[in-house]
């Protein structure tokens, strides 16, 4: 297509701002159809506003330890949540008109309305004064996300029982909160309620708290949640609720039961694929609800292409923006693809989770399919963060660092942090993932000292027992 192609762009998330951005850049006349605010739900509901949130209760955290680092308060720190939410508006705000100001400075075209496909080149945009506009494109990019889910089992009724979105608007701290759920979105929700003096109980159906992820980084989660006075629950779901004026009793499987102020529904997310008129255009929906796209993200309609939540794919704001700028860029004659096996993510629990690539049992799973030993396959090298001369002086010691290795390779096929930073540390792997680099290339790049990255440095040198300041017997000790 030509630098002249118009392109219409459903939803303005993260996969659809970032999408309409980079069109705009590329030479293309972009519209963008969204019915609520710029940023969708990571920046309004979701990532940004929990994250406002968490930072105040780390630093809550920090001001717990100073009397043993030395600082002097006069009186315990309490916390504000009206306040906090007051400073958290302003944050989602700020970045809200920042998007505002792109799509200004890049000639990006907004219309605020539900967009609904009418066929595989119209999209009808009934506006909030019900009046109708029809925009035809020559591509059409649906960002539509995902959205909370409607159990009846969990009735939502935004006081008593509730989803993450309403929970961030609280303005007073809940006595006591059950959260439905252990996965990513519980266990920060768990951490950042706790924090505030929440009772809390967290209640999985799996057996282990964070069950996608590494089996070491679930069970040290769950040792973090409970140091922090949360009760988590594995293995067992919710029988029955019954609800009173004041409290919400909620009755396991296993016999027990709590009556609590709060319950926090937090297990999973729909796609938003029905209702926007995909069938109209031809648009084939999975059985989950999920769009099918191929390596461009192109449906099976031709130049119909859809991103983010709504694939099906990995859940992440970060993927939801790369999807749309491929998505994009190969709509404009650009061919660019995803390397899904390298893709790092964060969990914003205290302390917080980085990971990339497999995990432990993943590997080695892999690595029995393809009828290797499992056991002598795949190497494994850790570091705790107690060891690091910069956590020990700040006080960061909780956590470890996590390698895992293919032995007759040296390649890394994951790596795994718990710890302060961990969101942020991680990116080092996955860049070294994403370039081919081998373990002992990681090993030997020299890492700065004083730093919490020299605990991937080690847990890389682990991998062959050559750590440093990992105490080991000698040989014939």
């Amino acid at each position: 297509m030509t630098v002249s192609t118009h392109i219409a762009i459903l939803g303005a998330g993260p996969g659809g701002y970032v999408a309409a951005i980079r069109a705009a850049q590329l030479g293309a006349r972009v519209t963008v159809i969204e019915r609520e605010k710029l940023g969708g739900v990571c920046l309004n509901w979701g990532c940004i506003p929990s994250k406002a949130l968490l930072s105040v209760v780390e630093l809550g955290d920090k001001l717990k330890k100073a009397d043993e680092l030395g600082l002097v308060l006069h009186g315990p720190a309490a916390y504000d949540l009206a306040r906090m939410g007051v400073r958290k508006d302003k944050v989602v705000a700020s970045l809200v008109k920042g998007i505002a100001t792109l799509f200004k400075e890049w000639g990006i075209e907004q219309v605020i309305g539900q967009g609904t496909l009418k066929n595989e080149r119209t999209l009808v945009v009934t506006k909030p004064d019900d009046s109708r506009l029809a925009i035809q494109a020559d591509a059409l990019v649906i960002a539509t996300g995902s959205s909370w889910p409607n159990l009846p089992q969990f009735p939502i009724d935004g006081r008593q029982i509730l989803t993450s979105q309403q929970m961030l608007a609280l303005t007073q701290v809940p006595v006591s909160l059950v959260i439905i759920g252990g996965g990513v979105e519980g266990c920060e929700f768990a951490a950042l309620y706790s924090g505030l003096g929440t009772q809390v109980t967290v209640v999985e159906l799996q057996s282990r708290v964070l069950p996608l992820e590494d089996e070491d980084i679930s069970s040290t989660m769950e040792r973090e949640l409970k140091k922090r006075g949360v009760t988590v629950l594995t293995g067992t779901t919710v029988e029955s609720l019954e609800r009173s004026s004041d409290a919400v009793t909620v009755r396991f499987k296993d016999g027990r039961a709590v009556s609590v102020e709060k319950l926090l529904v937090s297990v999973g997310r729909g796609f938003n694929s029905r209702g926007i008129g995909l069938e109209q255009a031809g648009v084939r929906i999975g059985p989950r609800g999920e769009i099918p796209v191929d390596d461009r993200m192109e449906t099976n309609q031709p130049g119909i292409y859809a991103i983010g939540d709504v694939t099906g794919k990995a859940m992440l704001a970060h993927v939801a923006s790369t999807q749309g700028q491929v998505a994009v860029e190969n709509i404009l004659g650009h061919r660019r693809a995803i390397n899904y096996d390298v893709i790092p993510a964060g969990i914003f629990t205290l302390p917080e989770v980085g990971r990339v690539g497999l995990t432990e049992r993943q590997a080695r799973e892999r690595a029995a399919a393809r009828g290797q030993d499992s056991e002598q396959s795949v190497k494994v090298g850790r570091f705790r963060y107690g060891g690091l001369g910069k956590a020990q002086a700040t006080g960061d010691t909780a956590g470890f660092f996590k390698v895992i290795a293919e032995a007759a390779t040296d390649k890394i096929l994951g790596v795994h942090i718990l710890g302060a930073h961990a969101a942020d540390l991680i990116h080092e792997a996955a860049l070294a993932m994403q370039v081919g680099a081998t373990v002992a290339q990681v090993a030997g790049m020299i890492h700065a000292h004083p730093t919490l990255a020299e605990g991937l440095m080690e847990a890389m040198e682990d991998v062959g027992g050559a750590a440093i300041h990992v105490i080991r017997k000698r040989a014939g000790g």
